[in-house]
């Protein structure tokens, strides 16, 4: 009678030992639960926009097409260069957004739009993913690449946001380069003006959303999981009084956080600060657990629609997963990752 219990304990053991073997070798017992993505994180991601509005496919020439095309890919080259070389998503958010600074087809350094007493007024900011610490310039006149101003305050300074002579000073002082604003000249942003002011005699002070579009931004994934995110604007056309827009806001053109994404935005600035539009993003992903693509669908397409604000936004999380949402006709946008995944849109596709 004493052998019962140890003989029913041996089977026992036995048993479940058989089950244990079952079930390692079952493929249903390495798969991913329903719903869960079994894809892993790429080495590194990079997704940029170049302005949202009015863009549409019967105003577009294939010639002016292959350019902003090919003024997107080369900036893209840029980034992807220094994260294929272990470089951080900093330096790649600087290296692609000084190829689009560089460019007349976006509204950003060379390309950026006059304001109504004839100057361009720049703005930028900059923030890094892994500690959230940020940096701004606003309204600055002479300085060939924005962006690197506002990391320069990020990065060499107590301050977040700079304006003016200030920011002027600053960056000079950090050894960045400086140019005659002459320099920003472009024909076609000055006839953009010249509309503008001969539309202020049929009616003043009347607002044209497409003024407010046109910004270029970018956010990166390094190799080490971090995350940064940069925007760079010329402001609007015929804008005044120094009017700032949503770029050189924390929280509200530029987030970045690696606990959740990067975020980058475009359109009228007026409502992305109103509604904090780059920080609802992250905080919706990190108060109410809801992925990168449904919350900044949530931001674009709910919170700026019921309140009358256009534009969109680019969004990168620590997943290296991508959202590019915009409610305007067009917003030049595209992204790639490790693997050799790219690609450039326009329009609602």
């Amino acid at each position: 009678m004493r052998l019962l219990p140890v003989l029913l304990n041996l089977c026992l053991v036995l048993f479940l030992y058989a089950c244990q073997e079952a079930s390692a070798a079952s493929p249903e017992a390495t798969a991913p639960a329903s719903g869960a993505s079994s894809t892993e994180r790429p080495e590194y991601a990079l997704v940029i926009h170049g302005g949202a509005g009015t863009i549409l496919k019967e105003n577009m020439t294939d010639e002016r097409a292959a350019a902003i095309t090919a003024a997107m890919n080369a900036a893209m080259d840029a980034g992807e260069q220094v994260l294929q070389q272990g470089g951080s998503a900093a330096d790649a958010v600087e290296a692609t957004i000084w190829v689009m600074e560089d460019s007349p087809y976006f509204n950003s350094g060379k390309g950026a739009v006059f304001t109504n007493a004839g100057i361009n007024e720049l703005d930028a900011s900059f923030m890094n993913g892994a500690d959230q610490n940020a940096g701004a310039v606003g309204g600055v006149t002479n300085l060939k690449h924005p962006i690197s101003a506002a990391r320069a305050v990020m990065e060499k300074s107590e301050h977040v946001l700079l304006t003016g002579k200030g920011a002027e000073e600053f960056a000079a002082g950090q050894g960045l380069e400086v140019v005659d604003p002459s320099y920003f000249y472009t024909e076609e942003r000055y006839q953009s003006l010249q509309r503008a002011l001969e539309g202020e005699k049929v009616e003043q002070e009347k607002i044209d959303v497409d003024k407010k579009h046109g910004t270029v931004g970018c956010v990166a994934l390094d190799k080490d999981g971090n995350l940064a995110a940069g925007t760079s604007t010329g402001g609007m056309t015929n804008k005044r009084y120094n009017r700032l827009g949503d770029s050189p806001i924390i929280g509200a053109g530029t987030y970045a956080d690696n606990a959740t994404c990067g975020v980058s935005c475009t359109g009228w600035g007026e409502f992305f600060i109103r509604y904090a539009v780059a920080y609802d993003v992250h905080a919706r992903m990190a108060y109410a657990g809801s992925s990168l693509q449904e919350a900044a669908d949530a931001v674009i397409h709910q919170t700026l629609v019921e309140k009358g604000g256009t534009g969109g936004l680019i969004a990168l999380d620590a997943r290296g997963n991508v959202a590019m949402p915009f409610n305007t006709p067009g917003m030049y946008r595209g992204y790639l990752k490790a693997g050799g995944e790219r690609e450039i849109r326009f329009y609602e596709e």
